[in-house]
């Protein structure tokens, strides 16, 4: 394993990427209210670098609500072909908008239309009406660019631990635990299946 989990994260999510042909950035974001009633849910990782991973939201959705009053976080990527997960803890932050930006610019336009429709996780009377939303703002900005909206954009999960899980056929899997120390530098234990 190496050293540091960002080297060891990369390498794993390449291994992933050429053996996972669907979605090998789909990872489980766990979240939770201040009183600690939980909620998990896919997305997908867009970006990581030393200072964490990033994925993009609704602002206003249950796991943006989560967030803002509780910024404690996990994710959990699953590769079945490899046997591998990852587990990682940690907090949550907001990107910058201009990091929102740049990213939102590259979204297909039915995409970026398709945030400024949609009010995540709040109740909608039906199918049609999203439809519709939709098709209006459609027609609104042809020909012109589509505003990032002001309750819309990335989060980043800085962590504290990483787990890689290797799974073996004995049962007898594969288990390193990375710890950031206090003033940074990672401790990598083995831990017992």
């Amino acid at each position: 394993m190496d050293p540091n989990p960002f080297k060891q994260f990369e390498q794993w999510f390449q291994a992933a990427t050429e053996a996972e042909p669907v979605l090998p950035e789909a990872v489980s974001l766990s979240t939770a209210t201040r009183e600690g009633r939980l909620s998990s849910r896919m997305v997908l990782l867009k970006d990581f670098d030393e200072t964490g991973f990033v994925f993009y939201s609704n602002y206003e959705s249950r796991k943006g609500l989560e967030l803002a009053e509780n910024p404690n976080a996990a994710l959990v990527f699953y590769w079945r072909q490899l046997e591998r997960q990852i587990c990682i803890t940690g907090t949550v932050s907001k990107v910058s908008r201009e990091e929102s930006e740049a990213y939102f610019r590259t979204r297909p336009r039915g995409s970026q239309i398709g945030a400024l429709t949609s009010s995540q996780s709040q109740v909608v009377a039906s199918r049609e009406v999203l439809e519709n939303r939709f098709q209006q703002l459609l027609a609104e900005y042809e020909g012109r660019e589509i505003p990032l909206p002001s309750y819309w954009g990335g989060y980043r999960l800085s962590p504290a631990t990483i787990e890689f899980w290797q799974g073996r056929s004995d049962r007898l899997h594969d288990r390193f635990f990375y710890q950031r120390q206090s003033g940074g530098p990672w401790q990598l234990e083995r831990l017992s299946p």
